[in-house]
């Protein structure tokens, strides 16, 4: 049974590094937003804040990862009820640390761009850090919308 208990963290551990957000970049696109038009506008940045953006922790698969390997680790104490007893309080617990995990696993460093269009509007807008790069106050940038989605690029 140990075999089959290194088998399931292993599967843990692949799926939870497979479950990163998609890049909330100033460089990234939906599959939605691909081919879609969008109004550029220009602007100079007034500000940048440092900001930690949440993990996702809808728990599809934290909690179902954590449940399954907390549930084989439960199965492997006691013996008759006391075995199903553990079993269940090991799958409820795996599910809830496996939830914890993913959201700590998919939290991303993000920046709070304060900046100014060319129109005199000003606007703040929250998205990934890129490569490690903040923009920097000063830096002449382009505005990408559709509806209410804004990407800020040079």
């Amino acid at each position: 049974m140990n075999r089959v208990m290194a088998v399931a963290v292993l599967s843990a551990v692949t799926l939870l590094s497979g479950c990163a957000q998609q890049g909330l970049y100033g460089t990234s696109y939906s599959r939605s937003q691909v081919g879609q038009a969008q109004t550029v506008q220009y602007g100079t940045v007034q500000s940048v804040t440092a900001v930690r953006i949440e993990g996702r922790d809808d728990g599809v698969v934290g909690s179902g990862t954590g449940a399954i390997v907390g549930g084989i680790a439960g199965n492997q104490i006691g013996g008759g009820s006391g075995r199903t007893l553990a079993t269940v309080v090991g799958a409820v617990a795996g599910g809830l640390i496996g939830q914890r995990v993913e959201k700590a696993a998919t939290g991303r460093q993000g920046q709070e761009i304060t900046l100014r269009l060319d129109s005199g509007r000003v606007l703040s807008v929250v998205q990934e850090v890129e490569n490690g790069q903040f923009f920097n106050p000063g830096d002449r940038i382009r505005v990408l919308g559709q509806g209410r989605s804004l990407k800020v690029t040079y």
